[in-house]
């Protein structure tokens, strides 16, 4: 039977703010699953804390809700102990660089099989527009009230730097771009990371949307090909008047995803492995 867009709707109240980007992203996401052919039922939505995390309260998906920061722990077990669901992480800024800055490395790291949609308004959004690590330098919000002293960290360069198996940043302005990609990145075996770039129209007065339409264009129509770490690096060094898009790095040599390099195949998961219990009672008896 034929996935159609409308599978994935839910009648419950959405609380976003009027111009938030995440609703664009939610509407690429899920056109993108229909046409991917993916059911409500085949797709997994893991999400943190902040308004990126309540992204899969306004859709029909399996959800799993988790604490601040541990997005991409909680999708790597559902990713190691079943192979059955295409698992979409979604979390804000300050979840995947602060909180969970950690937990990112080890995911690229280990190129678990998890497309990871990072929603960076450039400040915390749910509790009221405190400075972010991705927040340029001088912004003024509540914690740095004489501006930032620190400058933004780039998400896509951290990225690059840890060889992640794909890395995109989108524009939630830019919807058709941001679906092509996002086809992409779900279709990529291993870990794909995508930045997208969006407004919060309530804490952030600086980095609006016309701020970023003014500002983004797409490397991949300027002919960036995405198959050179190092011209990804150049390509990820420039923000400012000029802000890249686009797919920067899509690693043609593909790795093992996690399951295959832990479990010998990608077909495999945990929950079909044969349970093997250590016999401790000797190890016991030496201790006690």
């Amino acid at each position: 039977m034929a996935v159609n867009v409308k599978d994935f709707d839910l009648d419950r109240e959405n609380t976003w703010c009027p111009g938030c980007g995440n609703f664009a992203i939610l509407d690429v996401l899920k056109n993108t699953l229909a046409n991917l052919g993916l059911s409500p039922s085949k797709v997994l939505v893991v999400s943190g804390i902040g308004q990126a995390g309540k992204m899969p309260g306004h859709f029909r998906v399996n959800t799993l809700n988790v604490l601040h920061g541990r997005v991409l722990p909680a999708a790597t077990g559902v990713s190691l102990s079943s192979n059955r669901l295409k698992i979409i992480a979604v979390g804000g800024d300050g979840d995947g660089l602060a909180e969970g800055g950690n937990h990112i490395i080890h995911a690229a790291r280990r190129n678990i099989d998890v497309t990871y949609l990072m929603h960076n308004n450039m400040v915390y959004g749910l509790t009221k527009g405190q400075v972010s690590p991705t927040s340029d330098s001088g912004l003024q919000t509540p914690t740095t009230p004489n501006g930032n002293p620190l400058a933004g960290l780039n998400p896509v360069m951290l990225l690059l730097g840890l060889k992640a198996n794909f890395v995109a940043r989108s524009f939630s302005g830019s919807k058709e771009q941001l679906g092509r990609i996002l086809e992409k990145a779900i279709k990529k075996p291993g870990f794909a990371f995508i930045d997208i770039l969006q407004p919060c129209p309530s804490f952030n007065k600086v980095n609006t949307h016309g701020w970023f339409k003014k500002r983004v264009y797409d490397i991949n129509e300027e002919g960036h090909k995405p198959d050179s770490l190092s011209e990804a690096f150049k390509a990820a060094m420039e923000w400012g008047e000029r802000i890249p898009t686009g797919i920067f790095y899509d690693n043609q040599n593909a790795k093992p995803v996690f399951n295959e390099a832990l479990l010998g195949s990608r077909d495999r998961s945990l929950t079909e492995e044969k349970l093997n219990p250590l016999d401790i009672e000797d190890i016991m008896k030496e201790h006690l």
